[in-house]
């Protein structure tokens, strides 16, 4: 079973930017739906961007024109850049693997990593 390894999470002021990376270990991500959450306190878990087949990604609003979701095949790694950061930005992320489904739904992934903490400061 693929296990999903996060980093690149960190502390940064409003209108900065961070990468987030996530590899999968023992398989190739190509063959999976690549999604990214985050979950601020209190909240529920909350859809941010995902990728699949070769390329196709997909948003929230929220973060559209932000936030870029990439996959680099030769490093077998998928990558979160968040620029134009916001204190609302602020919440640990989470990277996240599915076979098939609704790529905004987080019950429909069944591979999550541990989770990086982003915090943006205003």
């Amino acid at each position: 079973q693929v296990q999903l390894v996060e980093s690149g999470g960190g502390l940064v002021q409003a209108g900065g930017s961070l990468r987030l990376s996530c590899a999968p270990s023992g398989r190739t991500f190509s063959s999976y739906i690549m999604g990214w959450f985050r979950q601020a306190p209190g909240k529920e878990r909350e859809f941010v961007a995902a990728t699949w087949s070769g390329g196709i990604t997909t948003y929230a609003d929220s973060v559209k024109g932000r936030f870029t979701i990439s996959g680099d095949n030769a490093k077998s790694t998928v990558y979160l850049q968040m620029n134009s950061l916001k204190a609302e930005d602020t919440a640990p992320y989470y990277c996240a693997a599915a076979t098939s489904g609704n790529v905004r739904r987080p019950g429909d992934y069944q591979t999550w990593g541990q989770g990086t903490q982003v915090t943006v400061s205003s």
